[in-house]
């Protein structure tokens, strides 16, 4: 019998690798825990008391959201994925899990988190959740990551939406607040992937994926890197003078900010050899410092604000007893 014929007549189901670990990276854990972060300032940051198991669940539900998004974008650039070496080892270019059982798991985990979160929160912060999945998918994975090196700009804003989401589930309304978290987020986006982008630009080229390096070469990439910077820094300053975060935050932001710029400037300066790789890994290991430190500045002051109460009842009788010791 030939191989053909064999193949013809071999209708065998195929028996799945996966393993546990596998369906887990689907679900993008490094981008999760951002997602997860970034909505979890918003929720604590909005005014009001949130029951703690409504804020639970919302921000469950915003990271399994966040995890379908990633399982449907792997789904989708299973393709691009086995051409890259950043990329190569997830479950779908090992063939530990197909394209069809991905999308299976995505969709059933998109449908259950949006359905939980509006069924059991509020039904605005449900439909954001769903608009936040949709334009991650459609949008930017099978639209502007392809065709457009503009890919990173317009899609950054589906990872900067997780903030606003868990604002309208703990509030069912939206705010300034976290419009200027989500403005943030959005303009962070382009110099953090850039920098990544152009020590990673050979992987790119190789996928035949219009990153901006690939497509208007690294020197206008790097001017877009300083230009966004510049931006950035300028809209993670502004909620300070326009009176929605404190002087703290302000502190903070200016100094987050000089170190952004400075890389970023140099970034801009070195072109060639190790000391242009060496500018582009900082910028792109600070940023992700530097979007943290200014979530978690505006997360310390809420829980500050919390305990000082607390601490101010307290000190008196703390006082009373250490005299009484002392004598």
């Amino acid at each position: 019998m030939s191989v053909v014929e064999h193949n013809a007549i071999d209708v065998r189901p195929r028996i799945s690798e996966a393993e546990v670990g596998d369906y887990l990276a689907l679900l993008k854990p490094r981008v999760m825990s951002l997602v997860i972060f970034t909505a979890l300032v918003g929720l604590v940051i909005a005014p009001g008391h949130v029951h703690p198991v409504l804020g639970f669940t919302s921000i469950l539900c915003i990271a399994v959201g966040a995890g379908a998004s990633g399982a449907l974008n792997m789904a989708f650039e299973g393709d691009i994925d086995a051409l890259m070496s950043r990329t190569a080892n997830r479950p779908i270019p090992r063939g530990r899990i197909t394209q069809q059982e991905a999308m299976t798991f995505g969709l059933i985990l998109a449908f259950f988190s949006v359905m939980t979160l509006g069924i059991l929160v509020n039904w605005l912060a449900g439909a954001l959740l769903a608009f936040t999945i949709f334009f991650y998918v459609v949008v930017y994975t099978l639209w502007l990551k392809r065709w457009t090196a503009q890919n990173i700009v317009i899609g950054g804003a589906a990872g900067a939406l997780p903030p606003v989401v868990a604002w309208a589930a703990a509030t069912g309304s939206l705010s300034v607040e976290p419009w200027l978290l989500f403005l943030i987020i959005f303009f962070w986006t382009p110099p953090h992937f850039w920098a990544l982008a152009l020590f990673r630009s050979d992987d790119y080229a190789r996928a035949g994926v219009p990153m901006l390096p690939v497509v208007a070469g690294p020197d206008a990439t790097r001017l877009q890197i300083l230009l966004y910077t510049l931006v950035l820094v300028a809209v993670a300053l502004a909620p300070w003078p326009l009176g929605y975060f404190d002087a703290v935050y302000g502190v903070i932001s200016l100094v987050l900010g000089a170190g952004m710029m400075w890389l970023a400037v140099d970034v801009y300066r070195y072109r060639e050899g190790k000391a242009a790789l060496r500018a582009t890994r900082r910028l792109f290991a600070f940023s992700i410092v530097y979007l943290f430190a200014l979530f978690a500045t505006l997360l310390l002051d809420v829980v500050v604000r919390a305990v000082a109460p607390v601490i101010r009842a307290v000190a008196p009788a703390i006082r009373a007893a250490v005299a009484s010791v002392t004598g």
